[in-house]
């Protein structure tokens, strides 16, 4: 049976305990990292802790990923958001990879800055894997061995600011402000017969309650075997390690039809961007301080429940 895993700070101390209904059975040990904590407590040792000692309200949350993690994103990874983001998804045949700044990364409910600078703050729900062990050399990674290399789940959400990632071209930048990743606020470990579950999450996102973002994993594109056998032949990962799997149709953001795409190129770059920002003015979809977003990924036969992440949206302080 899956795991809920709380990382958080009691009495001024960082902790990790065992979940299950609102009550925390601390797991013994001090684990500075995500790293430290997975590869010192395999789910056999921690199902069979007993006796909660802690109520869930008594302690303050802390991100399930420590910042000394990678944090590694699957763009455009739903269909219906490769349509909605200009692109046809029939002919798109390649794995859109980037990378977040980990210090990004903040607990599940924290408030998300909106920079002074950002004009169109953005949501994107997404489905956290996090690795269980390091990967430093090619590797055929299948349905039937991903147990090997997932330790289990968490909420991501990818907060961000269109107007610096597309108009500069900078996701990087765009995506990485602080606050800009909260995760959790539980990590989910997998045994190996939960696995198939990952087929089968609904992601549901609201602004203000109001439905955003709704899907199932069972339409991402390019599933989590696949992608880290791909990213095994480029990149070395490590145990800890942070993989966002992309995010569902619904986002704020708009963009124009191939045909005004194919215009705009005639045009000089300042014109094509000042219409491009005119286009997303015109959507109110984009987050304003005091904005609530709230973010919940399940399985349906409520085996796997991520808990739900909850961030007020603020102005940065002058």
């Amino acid at each position: 049976m899956a795991l809920h895993v709380l990382h958080y700070r009691h009495h001024g101390r960082a902790q990790w305990g065992v979940v299950a209904n609102g009550a925390i059975t601390p797991v013994p040990g001090e684990f500075k990292t995500t790293a430290e904590f997975i590869e010192a407590n395999p789910v056999e040792r921690l199902a069979v802790l007993s006796d909660p000692m802690l109520s869930e309200s008594e302690v303050q949350w802390l991100s399930p990923v420590t910042a000394n993690q990678q944090f590694i994103c699957q763009g455009a990874n739903y269909r219906q958001h490769m349509i909605e983001s200009g692109m046809d998804p029939d002919v798109k045949k390649f794995n859109m990879i980037f990378t977040k700044a980990t210090s990004c990364i903040v607990p599940a409910d924290s408030p998300v800055v909106k920079p002074n600078e950002v004009q169109f703050l953005d949501y994107e729900i997404e489905l956290g894997l996090v690795l269980k062990r390091d990967v430093t050399s090619r590797q055929t990674v299948t349905d039937g061995n991903l147990h090997d290399y997932i330790a289990g789940a968490v909420i991501v959400n990818d907060y961000s600011a269109r107007d610096i990632q597309i108009p500069q071209m900078q996701f990087y930048k765009g995506k990485s402000y602080r606050t800009f990743g909260p995760v959790g606020p539980y990590l989910c470990l997998f045994e190996r017969h939960d696995m198939p579950n990952l087929k089968d999450l609904d992601l549901t996102l609201t602004v203000n309650g109001t439905v955003r973002q709704s899907d199932s994993t069972a339409n991402l594109v390019y599933g989590p075997a696949e992608t880290l056998t791909e990213l095994s032949g480029v990149h070395d990962l490590r145990t800890g390690d942070l993989l966002a799997t992309g995010t569902p149709a619904g986002c704020a953001l708009t963009i124009p039809s191939p045909e005004k795409q194919r215009a705009a190129a005639q045009l000089p770059e300042a014109e094509k961007w000042r219409l491009f920002l005119k286009m997303q003015e015109e959507r109110p979809q984009y987050l304003r301080a005091g904005d609530v977003v709230e973010a919940h990924i399940v399985s349906r036969d409520g085996s796997i429940d991520l808990g739900v992440q909850r961030n007020v949206v603020v102005d940065e302080a002058e």
